[in-house]
């Protein structure tokens, strides 16, 4: 099982409010940057912020993280946030996002028109991840509430599973509306 000790923090400038630095780690890690040396843009900003007599800002955002869930998070601020950051490196994940300054066009793999729905996959009695994964379906049940949600889904839209304990664990997309289980058919089999 993976360690769910990581944390992604921020750095904030008292003097604006303004965040400038974005990172993960586990215990005390958040706290080293205050020391740091060199002649980053961030090192500056905390000698002007130490010169200034003002205490630091740092704030945790997220926690209770797997390292991988710690990287994707951070790497998303980051790319959110890129152009007022301080950060050297764009972070992990960094090839798997949007290039930046692209919002405007329509770039195969980012462009999902139909919208991009979460979808908690559970593990149960009568569902299983594995299962799912295998034969390439999606299940929801044990309710009309969850039923209805599934059977919502069109063709084309991109859906992510979660799964309680393990995070997010697939993305993909619709091909075809939901039907009963009993309906469902893999390679023309029940």
């Amino acid at each position: 099982m993976q360690r769910a000790d990581y944390y992604v923090y921020v750095y904030i400038d008292p003097r604006s409010l303004d965040e400038f630095y974005y990172g993960k780690g586990r215990r005390s890690r958040k706290a080293v940057h205050f020391d740091d040396t060199g002649d980053t843009r961030k090192v500056k900003l905390i000698k002007e912020i130490k010169a200034a007599g003002l205490s630091r800002i740092i704030k945790v955002v997220a926690a209770g993280l797997t390292e991988g869930e710690a990287l994707l998070i951070e790497n998303t601020l980051i790319w959110k946030l890129g152009r007022t950051l301080t950060n050297v490196s764009s972070g992990h994940f960094a090839e798997k996002f949007r290039p930046h300054h692209t919002i405007h066009l329509s770039l195969p793999g980012f462009v999902f028109a139909k919208g991009i729905y979460y979808v908690n996959v559970g593990e149960g009695a009568h569902r299983s991840w594995e299962d799912c994964r295998i034969y390439g379906f999606l299940s929801a049940g044990q309710g009309k509430k969850w039923s209805d949600q599934i059977r919502s889904l069109q063709a084309g839209v991109a859906v992510v599973a979660y799964l309680k304990g393990a995070g997010y664990v697939g993305v993909g997309l619709v091909d075809e509306p939901a039907v009963p289980v009993g309906q469902f058919l893999h390679r023309g089999r029940r």
